[in-house]
């Protein structure tokens, strides 16, 4: 088969390309960057450079294959993220309507169906003929990686946020860092692991289905405390915990770091559906096999990151 993949060489659509090669299918995986030309290339797939924000560039990718991938980046320095993402998904439409593509496969998330802000599923509704799957995954593992900063607590605002959120004992002690959102503490979350998601991808590509399918995707369920404690105890803080905010507090703190009140607002709404716990309903639900990757596997990925970060410092 020829398979177009989006999402250069990320989290997901680089094992997914990865295994599709190895399958033996024609693989073409689109990057806004020429610089990951070679390593799309290393993986044995043929590399399209050019913008998703380009309709054109798209219609002459997907001419002739078999199956596409969709998959949008999140942008935070888009300052309406309900419009970019809209936007990218009505390219995305145009260029399948218009090339007659009759598998795709549509990357959402676990909760895009509850917020407002931030599903587009509707829009590949539009698509006739054509066999549909809507992939939504959970919360990705590969999420921890921008907490970096945060789990170290290094600096005033790390000793601020640790006087704050577990006393003086604990910063006194030098136990600083911790995890933050407005879901978190005792909120049950299942958590995805990128390969996971990668590996269901390739399977749903790779099959076909008479209506528009629905699919959910997770690695392992546990409190946002417990994942805490995992990724803490890799990295020599088995202490770090999940600080759950009000949707008010978190606001104010994204108002704070300088993001666009819409881009602010939807990123509260996101935690808050999940906070919410009806994300997790429907995930059971839809009763989906677990993936193979569990959080303490990934920990240890991310222990090599963080000691590589911070340890030159």
């Amino acid at each position: 088969m020829k398979i177009i993949i989006t999402g250069s060489l990320g989290n997901v659509s680089k094992p997914l390309a990865k295994e599709l090669v190895e399958k033996g299918h024609s693989v073409t995986v689109i990057s806004s960057k020429a610089d990951k030309q070679k390593a799309i290339e290393a993986l044995g797939a043929t590399p399209a450079i050019g913008s998703i924000e380009d309709v054109n560039f798209l219609i002459n990718t997907f001419a002739g294959a078999d199956a596409v991938y969709c998959m949008i980046p999140l942008s935070f320095s888009e300052p309406d993220l309900k419009a970019y993402l809209s936007r990218i998904a009505r390219n995305y439409l145009q260029a399948l309507k218009q090339t007659k593509v009759k598998r795709v496969v549509v990357l959402s998330g676990w909760a895009a169906d509850l917020i407002s802000g931030e599903n587009v599923e509707d829009i590949f509704e539009e698509l006739t003929d054509v066999s549909i799957t809507i992939m939504r995954p959970a919360a990705f593992y590969s999420n921890f990686y921008s907490s970096m900063d945060l789990i170290r607590g290094k600096g005033v605002m790390g000793a601020f946020l640790t006087l704050r959120y577990s006393g003086l004992i604990a910063l006194l002690r030098g136990r600083r860092g911790l995890l933050m959102g407005n879901y978190g503490g005792e909120d049950k979350i299942v958590f995805v692991s990128p390969i996971d998601i990668a590996a269901a991808v390739a399977e749903e590509l790779l099959t076909t289905t008479e209506k528009t399918k629905v699919r959910y995707v997770g690695s392992e369920e546990m409190t946002c405390n417990e994942a805490a404690g995992i990724i803490g105890a890799a990295i020599g803080k088995p202490y770090l915990k999940w600080v759950l905010l009000s949707d008010k507090q978190m606001l104010q703190g994204l108002k704070m770091a300088k993001v666009p009140l819409k881009l602010a607002e939807t990123l509260v709404e996101m935690q808050a559906v999940s906070h919410s716990g009806v994300p997790l309903q429907n995930f059971h639900k839809n009763n989906p096999v677990m993936g193979k990757v569990k959080l303490k596997e990934f920990a240890k990925e991310f222990a090599d990151a963080y000691r590589k970060k911070y340890l030159s410092l």
